[in-house]
């Protein structure tokens, strides 16, 4: 009698809280396409984070402001698609859940809905807290998202490191406490003090993730295109460059072209 052999174990709320409680780092990267996340998934990534990053790296935006709720959809499936064992979190875009809960309902079970993802991500503290609240009733999973907060870059002025003042920081401390007693299972803390963020970490039961937020926290998050040295345009102290693919890749690609221009591609070998 054949025994089916078991995949790899699907990452969820409850393993990021094991890992957490083991003190096993949580690895987390962006991706918005099919193909990168079947490679992310397959080298053993935990968690794959589609981004509203995607305005910039996708689509060229100025910041992640104009990606809409059906862009996200849309990048979230084609991730989803891909998976077999990290756990799947979406950003809910700049103004599906702001200021209005009802909408933030109906885009967050849209998104469950289309996606097929496992999580939502959404940045704020004690100004989304009613969102936060509806959505969890709903049993949709959420991430919350605290420091520099992308999405409300036109009320900051600036990507500069956040909650370096105590108001601001004593602030951030209460927003982390708020999220996880309303039932968030997992905070993303990004360019903050490190000092601070490992307070954050110890202090909460629920994984703190960092981004510029230094090791004391319980996992990281980067984003792939600059992790993998696809976009060069954006190197703050916090990102560790593991490849050059910009190089690379304009190198093949003009290679190619000196193959086609020089007749030398196709070769005999290469075609029918």
């Amino acid at each position: 009698m054949s025994v089916a052999k078991e995949g790899p174990k699907k990452i969820t709320t409850h393993v990021l809280s094991e890992m957490k409680m083991k003190g096993e780092k949580i690895t987390m990267l962006t991706a918005y396409d099919y193909s990168m996340a079947k490679i992310v998934d397959k080298a053993g990534l935990d968690v794959i984070l589609v981004g509203d990053s995607a305005a910039n790296v996708m689509a060229g935006w100025e910041t992640t402001l104009p990606i809409t709720l059906d862009q996200m959809i849309y990048h979230a499936a084609s991730v989803v698609r891909a998976v077999h064992r990290a756990m799947v979190v979406v950003d809910l875009p700049f103004g599906t859940y702001q200021g209005n809960s009802k909408e933030a309902i109906a885009s967050a079970i849209r998104m469950m809905k289309e996606s097929g993802a496992d999580a939502l991500k959404l940045e704020g503290g004690s100004e989304i807290l009613e969102s936060v609240n509806r959505i969890l009733s709903a049993g949709i999973p959420i991430m919350g998202h605290l420091g520099l907060t992308p999405q409300s870059i036109h009320k900051f002025g600036t990507y500069t490191v956040r909650a370096k003042q105590e108001e601001e920081a004593q602030k951030l401390i209460e927003d982390a406490r708020l999220l996880q007693e309303a039932g968030v299972f997992a905070i993303v803390l990004e360019k903050i003090p490190a000092t601070l963020a490992q307070k954050v970490a110890e202090e909460l039961t629920i994984p703190i993730i960092g981004i510029g937020a230094g090791g004391g926290v319980d996992g990281q998050v980067l984003v792939i295109h600059d992790m993998l040295g696809i976009n060069q345009e954006f190197s703050p102290r916090f990102l560790r460059r593991y490849h050059n693919l910009y190089a690379e890749i304009t190198g093949a690609v003009g290679n190619y072209i000196e193959d086609v221009k020089s007749r030398d591609f196709p070769n005999q070998r290469e075609q029918y």
